[in-house]
C-alpha cells in the first residue's frame, strides 16, 4: 500500500527519543529516513532541525522515522544537536503501512530498506504533500514552504 495526496494519513504511534511516545496529531511533516547517523539522514536531520523554530511557528510538528531503536535516536539526536522528533519503528509496522519499506538495489544487490520519504499532513489528519526519492539537499525549505500553505 502506498499513501496518497488526499487521503487520511495512516495511524502514527510509536517510542519517541527522549523515552516519549508520539501519537500524531495535527498539522506534521513525517518523514522517513533509512538509517541513524549516515551522510544523507544526518544531513536531513540538521536541514529540518535548522527549519524547527519556523515549522513550530506554524503549529507544524516535524518527525524522522526510521527503524532504528529508541536508544540509538537519543545518540543520534544528541551527537548532532537534532531538534526535530525521533521515531522508532522498530517493528516495521508503520513503515509498512506508510509505503515506505520498499525493494531497493545498491551495487546489483537487491535488499528491502526505507525509501526515504516525507508527508505534509494538515490538522485533519489528511495527506497534502508527498515527495518520493527524496534528494536531501533543499528539501527542507522546499517542506517548508508547503506547510506554509497549510
Amino acid at each position: 500500500m502506498s499513501v496518497i495526496e488526499g487521503q487520511k494519513a495512516p495511524p502514527l504511534s510509536l517510542p519517541t527519543d527522549g523515552s516519549g511516545h508520539l501519537d500524531l496529531t495535527g498539522p506534521a511533516v513525517v518523514y522517513f529516513y533509512p538509517k541513524d547517523d549516515t551522510p544523507g539522514c544526518t544531513n536531513e536531520g540538521k536541514d529540518f532541525s535548522a527549519l524547527i523554530g519556523d515549522f513550530n511557528a506554524l503549529g507544524v510538528a516535524v518527525v524522522g522515522v526510521s527503524r532504528d531503536g529508541v536508544k540509538k535516536h537519543d545518540r543520534f539526536k544528541a551527537k548532532h544537536d537534532l531538534k526535530v522528533i525521533l521515531a522508532a519503528d522498530e517493528d516495521g509496522v508503520v513503515t509498512e503501512a506508510w509505503g515506505v519499506w520498499v525493494e531497493k538495489q545498491l551495487y546489483g544487490r537487491k535488499y528491502m530498506g526505507i525509501e526515504r520519504a516525507t508527508f505534509l499532513i494538515d490538522g485533519s489528519g489528511v495527506v497534502r504533500r508527498v515527495w518520493r526519492n527524496v534528494r536531501v539537499s533543499g528539501h527542507a525549505a522546499e517542506v517548508l514552504a508547503a506547510a506554509r500553505g497549510l
